[in-house]
């Protein structure tokens, strides 16, 4: 038992390296986001504000909580998803910053009443998901134990994505049905309906994997399922049909039917699955192209941005006019005109962010999310259960998908969706959502690389434990 003692104290002596990491890369990210804040300000005001340090201070606090909270709660946990999510935060906090700060400057050239700061608003939220962030690490001590939920999961998160269309609390909001009002607040549902039912394709696909890999026959060397087996994505593919036509949401129907195949190819190993959800994703396009009103006008403005009614293409028109005059390193932050850009602060932050800091500090922006997407899909590589790989996946796949959906529409790559870019964007429902998805990935992450107990030797070998 020695050489195992041995490697397992071996092991354990890897988590404070591994928090020390977490804990500079975390300090970096904070030094980052206050260097952008008080650029902000001295671009614009010439000075910093009275209460500069204090917020700096606040945002420090905050983020070295969530730190400590890993480190008690989730010690072998990755190093690189909290400072990467962090500086997500920072750098859409001081983005939303100096939006505010040109919004006070024309009400004060316009004697008009003084806005409200949606930062301060942003922060409050972000404290929230913070909390909620270290909730769910101390609730969910075993992610495993989601499983047992698997249609619970199912059955509330289809009950969320449905709760804005019961009349007196839903609202339409520039067009889509995707919140509810409760009192003077505004939430979107869909944004938690997500986590659940990542939760539930995870357990479902666990106990279906076999028979959904079952092959009858194959067609261009491709394994097509039986056809019984064609109902889950068949009824994936009515609902995701369901959220565009009554929630006029054509960003969401897509994560979710993505979301759905991705996990689906992953569980059963079977590239028919992929080329069965194009198909039914080429089909669902054409019949929501044709169906429905909202779905052909983005299709059109896509198409054809520039000579559009210029009321219908201004949005999409005004971020691409952004990005271009940022060039490749941008005008710098506080020396553009990012307020010019409709909704810089919520779905067209990316193309705010672009004309201020360039296309090379967009391309760094992107590349926060891949380093958040990379880890988690090595956590799904590593955790020895098939729920835990598929729940990283699951999680993973959301994530990318909305970066891809959101960054593609600001920027012409595909029609333009009312998606939220994760982290950096203005709205409170989806900062909570996201937060609670990363202290899941945090959950699994801690189970894959956490060392397996040493096992008795037979006759007189060594069982060594391991750390993957």
């Amino acid at each position: 038992m020695s050489t195992a003692t041995e490697v397992g104290t071996a092991t354990e002596l890897k988590v404070p390296k591994r928090r020390n990491i977490e804990l500079a890369l975390l300090l970096f990210a904070i030094a980052t986001g206050a260097f952008a804040y008080a650029n902000v300000d001295l671009t614009l005001n010439g000075t910093l504000p009275l209460n500069f340090w204090p917020q700096v201070g606040a945002f420090a606090a905050l983020l070295v909580a969530a730190h400590v909270a890993i480190r008690i709660l989730a010690p072998y946990a990755d190093p690189y998803l909290l400072p990467a999510v962090a500086m997500l935060n920072m750098i859409g906090l001081a983005m939303i910053h100096r939006l505010d700060l040109a919004d006070r400057a024309r009400a004060e050239a316009n004697g008009t009443r003084m806005p409200s700061a949606t930062a301060d608003a942003q922060f409050t939220w972000l404290v929230l998901a913070v909390a909620l962030f270290v909730v769910t690490l101390l609730v969910v001590r075993d992610h495993r134990r989601l499983q047992r939920y698997t249609y619970t999961a199912m059955l509330v998160g289809v009950l969320l994505l449905l709760l804005p269309l019961v009349p007196g609390i839903g609202t339409n909001i520039n067009g889509a049905t995707l919140w509810i009002r409760l009192g003077p607040f505004t939430f979107q549902p869909s944004e938690l309906s997500k986590i659940l039912l990542t939760i539930f394709f995870a357990g479902y696909l666990v106990l279906k994997r076999e028979s959904l890999a079952v092959v009858r026959k194959k067609v261009l060397g491709l394994g097509i399922p039986r056809g019984r087996d064609l109902g889950p994505i068949i009824v994936a593919w009515f609902i995701a049909l369901g959220v565009l036509a009554f929630e006029k949401d054509l960003g969401t129907a897509l994560m979710f039917f993505g979301l759905f195949v991705v996990m689906l190819y992953v569980a059963t190993g079977r590239r028919s699955w992929l080329v069965i959800g194009a198909l039914l994703l080429a089909v669902g396009g054409v019949l929501g192209y044709l169906a429905f009103a909202h779905v052909r006008l983005r299709v059109e403005i896509w198409l054809d941005t520039w000579s559009y009614a210029q009321d219908q293409s201004y949005q999409l028109a005004q971020g691409l006019f952004g990005l271009a005059s940022g060039g490749l390193l941008g005008s710098g932050l506080g020396e553009g005109f990012p307020q010019f850009v409709p909704f810089a602060k919520s779905d067209f932050i990316a193309d705010a962010l672009g004309e201020e800091i360039g296309l090379t500090g967009l391309a760094a922006v992107l590349m926060l999310y891949a380093i958040i997407v990379q880890r988690s899909l090595r956590t799904a590589v590593a955790v020895r259960d098939p729920f835990g790989t598929l729940l990283a996946v699951g999680l993973a796949t959301v994530l990318a998908l909305q970066v891809f959906v959101v960054v593609g529409g600001v920027t012409r790559l595909i029609p333009l969706t009312g998606l939220t870019t994760p982290f950096l964007a203005a709205g409170g429902s989806a900062l909570l959502a996201n937060w609670i998805m990363i202290a899941l990935v945090l959950r699994v992450s801690d189970r894959a690389r956490r060392p397996q107990q040493p096992t008795v030797p037979v006759s007189g070998a060594t069982a060594p434990a391991v750390d993957v």
